[in-house]
């Protein structure tokens, strides 16, 4: 229901961790068996007491998460997928991210995950990008002139700040620009962070 980028708890070490257990390991049986993987790996993770473990893998950009690495990514992402399809990602630069945070809230039509409820209308999506955030669309449909609902998870609502708290109420702002009484959302995105910066 929500995301942020980067999370400060994913410290260097415990990537490096990530990486070395979890991550080198897969890429090198795929290739191993005749399978060398060439594309996006998007690994679902979870922190537990005994260090990270993998939930899952998907062979494309998560969603949410997709949508706050995206806003941080400075680099040509047309370059870089090219590069992977032509097989000479070793030869372009690694990918440059912003220091700033970027923070998503989804908005879900009313009774999602069950059976999500269609056809309401959305406005205010002008004034929620005019506040400088980025509004991406999941399950919406134009009626006419209308802009309508058309899923379960229907905007993600991303915006940037210096740090987590602040993306989180820029995010806000934009999603309380937006007027669509069938959707709705958690108000709690980021809030362990939050708590830790009020605390640092």
């Amino acid at each position: 229901m929500g995301a942020y980028s980067p999370a400060p708890v994913l410290t260097p070490a415990l990537q490096a961790e990530v990486m070395a257990k979890i991550i080198a390991p897969t890429v090198k049986t795929l290739a191993d068996e005749g399978m060398p993987y060439s594309g996006v790996l998007f690994a679902g993770l979870m922190l537990t007491s005994e260090g990270p473990k993998l939930i899952e893998y998907n062979a494309r950009f998560g969603d949410p998460e997709c949508q706050v690495m995206l806003s941080r990514l400075e680099s040509d992402l047309g370059e870089l997928l090219l590069a992977c399809a032509e097989n000479r990602l070793g030869s372009v630069a690694a990918p440059r991210f912003s220091d700033d945070t970027a923070l998503t809230v989804v908005m879900a039509a009313e009774n999602y995950p069950d059976t999500p409820k269609k056809g309401g209308s959305i406005a205010g999506i002008d004034k929620a990008e005019a506040t400088g955030a980025k509004v991406f669309h999941a399950g919406t449909a134009r009626k006419e002139d209308a802009l309508v609902i058309n899923g379960g998870r229907v905007l993600n609502v991303t915006a940037r700040g210096a740090n987590v708290t602040r993306a989180q109420a820029a995010a806000y702002a934009a999603v309380d620009a937006i007027t669509a009484p069938d959707l709705f959302c958690r108000r709690d995105i980021g809030w362990r962070e939050v708590e830790r910066e009020a605390k640092a």
